[in-house]
């Protein structure tokens, strides 16, 4: 009769040496995944791509008080890539307003990549390695060393490294993969930096004025926000590449306003796809915000949607 006993704690003892195992190797697997999350937009230096993106506030389901449509296209220019805008709710866009657009893009580009380069303390290097194989003029090869928007908003969570904080959920098929589905459980989910969140939360109790209180009031609504967040990701743990990440909130009673406005939950959504081999690139993002107003619930979506990645047809090559 002793036997089951000391069978139950052999295999409890085992489970304890293997769970620390696995959350190590989980660990390291999300570490690997973060740290090359931004490597595939550099992998091609010329692609262009169509962008659209969508916002609809409707009331009751049915009565829409707010909306746009609006038509995108990137490309690469003097280094840079540029978004032009093509149309607006269904309208083309005038072909000076949409130059005068560009220009102002590639002005605000070029003002970025000197900012950062003052921060280095030298000049941009060029990513563009011997030998590489273009498909365009040479003066369209991209150098910027800023990721461009499309990819800044695909990871509009840039949440980092916290060892300890992700649980394996199961296996699923996406993309023709087998991939993982990880849970994620943030502590630094909004703030990212935790020598600034010690210097604002210092500068908080310093200051008695209003802009004092307001970071005191900013603070503490993260801390219950990443108390209450929740994200799910999709990895390929092959090629160490999220295929999938969603974000959700569901309790949001803490927020100032409820008596006006109560954000019942939200949801964002983004999507990668592999629209040449081996470099993945976002294809959608999708948000959505549940709210009860007293005019009734109000239902806001937010959608973009990057589409038909594409290869310029002149071919060149430098060494």
């Amino acid at each position: 009769m002793r036997v089951r006993p000391l069978l139950a704690a052999v295999c409890l003892t085992a489970a304890a040496l293997a769970t620390p195992s696995a959350q190590s190797d989980l660990d390291a697997l999300m570490a690997r995944v973060l740290e090359r999350r931004d490597d595939n937009w550099k992998k091609l230096q010329q692609y262009t791509l169509n962008e659209r993106e969508e916002m609809r506030i409707t009331a009751l389901a049915v009565f829409r008080l707010f909306g746009f449509e609006r038509e995108y296209l990137w490309f690469p220019r003097e280094g840079f890539f540029i978004r032009s805008p093509l149309k607006a709710d269904g309208v083309a866009i005038a072909e000076d307003r949409r130059r005068a657009a560009e220009a102002r893009w590639l002005q605000a580009s070029r003002n970025r990549e000197a900012r950062a380069a003052e921060a280095r303390d030298s000049g941009p290097e060029s990513p563009v390695p011997g030998d590489l194989v273009l498909t365009a003029a040479a003066e369209d090869v991209i150098l910027q060393s800023f990721e461009p928007q499309f990819i800044k908003s695909a990871n509009f969570l840039r949440f980092k490294f916290e060892r300890g904080r992700y649980a394996f959920v199961g296996r699923e098929r996406m993309l023709d993969r087998d991939v993982l589905k990880i849970e994620y459980y943030p502590t630094r989910l909004f703030e990212d930096d935790d020598d600034e969140r010690e210097r604002r939360r210092n500068r908080a109790r310093a200051r008695s004025d209003d802009q004092g209180r307001d970071d005191e009031r900013d603070e503490e609504i993260e801390r219950k926000m990443e108390k209450v967040s929740l994200v799910t990701l999709w990895v390929d743990p092959t090629g160490h590449q999220i295929l999938r990440y969603e974000f959700r909130i569901q309790d949001m009673d803490f927020l100032p306003g409820t008596s006006i406005v109560r954000v019942e939950g939200t949801r964002a959504t983004m999507q990668m796809g592999e629209p040449f081999p081996d470099v993945w690139l976002p294809t959608s993002i999708d948000m959505r915000f549940r709210m009860t107003s007293a005019a009734g619930p109000l239902d806001a979506r937010y959608g973009v949607r990057y589409e038909d990645y594409r290869l310029p047809t002149v071919t060149g090559r430098i060494r």
